[in-house]
């Protein structure tokens, strides 16, 4: 069997299914949203981790054997700050924050907004990472000072679970900084930017295994030590592949915190002039709008 944790906007949620896709548990946690001022959203991380656990848990007490492997999906585009020792920094910035106006025409003055396009397949706004780790730069210094690492919401959860600082082509593709035809890491925007490249997390493919459950927090969530952690996916690509959503040609719409509608495409389809946002599918090589 499998289980699949989503980290999301209000809510970690937890299920194990059989390998013919049956619903054999499911578990929910609720946490809430923080909006210290008009236009900012704000959570932390540490009750994502903790919800985390208390659905795990709840899951594995009612499965009659052990799980073959655990993914991950959750909200995208926001901004986790960890130091040196691996610590929350402050409360992470979510996708629906909108504070970064001013960061966001940054980024266009310093890579330029077609180059942005091109390299990316979306223009700057308020939504996603980048800006978000330009804003602590500009407004609060002293906790730039302590960056060493910048992870998404699901991805942080990752670290706790296994110690691996790993992501997905899907999500990271949400943050302005991925080359989404090489499916890696801009250099050329990273460097235009000045945000260093030993911040993030390794990019994997959806597939791929990035870890596994470490012996210190299995037993706590009933897991078996050493458990295969997949990369996973954002979560409207999660979604969509678990609607079958998985070939050009097909289109879903969901409806949650957010509304999308999502289709697949076999190269990256960017709009020159930006109305459209261009993701990696969480499906190895392959694109969605």
């Amino acid at each position: 069997m499998l289980i699949g944790l989503d980290i999301g906007t209000s809510g970690a949620r937890a299920l194990a299914i059989d390998l013919d896709g049956n619903v054999l548990a499911t578990a929910v946690e609720e946490y809430p949203l923080e909006t210290p001022r008009p236009g900012w959203t704000e959570q932390d991380p540490e009750r994502w981790w903790a919800a985390s656990q208390a659905v795990l848990r709840r899951v594995a007490s009612q499965l009659e054997s052990p799980p073959m492997a655990l993914g991950l999906t959750g909200q995208m585009h926001g901004a986790v700050f960890l130091d040196n020792s691996g610590k929350v920094i402050r409360p992470a910035l979510l996708w629906n924050d909108q504070r970064t106006a001013r960061q966001c025409e940054a980024i266009d003055q310093k890579v330029g907004g077609k180059r942005l396009l091109e390299i990316t397949g979306n223009g700057a706004i308020t939504g996603f990472q980048a800006p978000k780790i330009l804003w602590l730069r500009d407004e609060e210094p002293d906790a730039y000072r302590s960056v060493r690492h910048v992870l998404l919401p699901k991805d942080f959860v990752r670290f706790r679970l296994t110690g691996d600082l790993a992501t997905d082509a899907s999500d990271a593709s949400g943050t302005l900084l991925l080359d989404l035809r090489t499916r890696a890491w801009s250099t050329d925007v990273l460097d235009r930017l000045e945000i260093p490249i030993e911040w993030l997390p390794t990019v994997h493919e959806g597939p791929d295994v990035t870890g596994q459950v470490a012996s210190k927090v299995a037993g706590a969530l009933g897991m078996p030590a050493g458990l295969t952690v997949a990369a996973g996916g954002g979560d409207n690509a999660a979604a969509a592949i678990g609607s079958g959503v998985v070939e050009a040609g097909q289109v879903s719409a969901s409806i949650g915190t957010s509304g999308v509608v999502f289709a697949p495409s076999k190269t990256p389809v960017i709009d020159p002039q930006g109305r459209i946002q261009s993701f990696c599918h969480a499906v190895p090589g392959l694109y969605h709008v």
